[in-house]
C-alpha cells in the first residue's frame, strides 16, 4: 500500500469523526500515540512498536486529511530523494 492509498483509507475510514474533532484535538491524540510508541521504544517488544507505529502513521495521516495536506506529495516535493538542507545522499549534515 501506498502512502497515498493508506491516506485515502484513513479518510474513507475516520474523516468524519476527525473533522468534527477538529485540528487541535486531533493533534492531541497524534502527540499521545507518539507517546506511547516512546514507552514501547524503551520497551524493546516488537509488536508494540509495530502497534504503535501504525497507530503514529494513522493518526498523521488524519491530521493531514483535515488540513488537506497530501503526505505522498509532501514528503515527495520535501525530501525529492536527498537531503534538504545539505542536497546530498547519504546526508552530511553536522549534528
Amino acid at each position: 500500500m501506498r502512502v497515498r492509498e493508506f491516506q485515502e483509507l484513513m479518510h474513507r475510514l475516520y474523516f468524519h469523526r476527525d473533522s468534527q474533532r477538529g485540528v487541535e484535538r486531533t493533534f492531541e491524540w497524534l502527540v499521545e500515540e507518539v507517546a506511547e510508541l516512546g514507552d514501547a521504544l524503551k520497551s524493546g517488544d516488537k509488536k508494540a512498536l509495530e502497534s504503535e507505529f501504525a497507530d503514529v502513521f494513522a493518526w498523521l495521516a488524519s491530521l493531514a486529511n483535515i488540513t488537506n495536506v497530501n503526505l505522498e506529495e509532501a514528503a515527495a516535493n520535501k525530501y525529492d530523494g536527498r537531503c534538504p538542507k545539505c542536497f546530498k545522499i547519504p546526508c552530511q549534515c553536522p549534528f
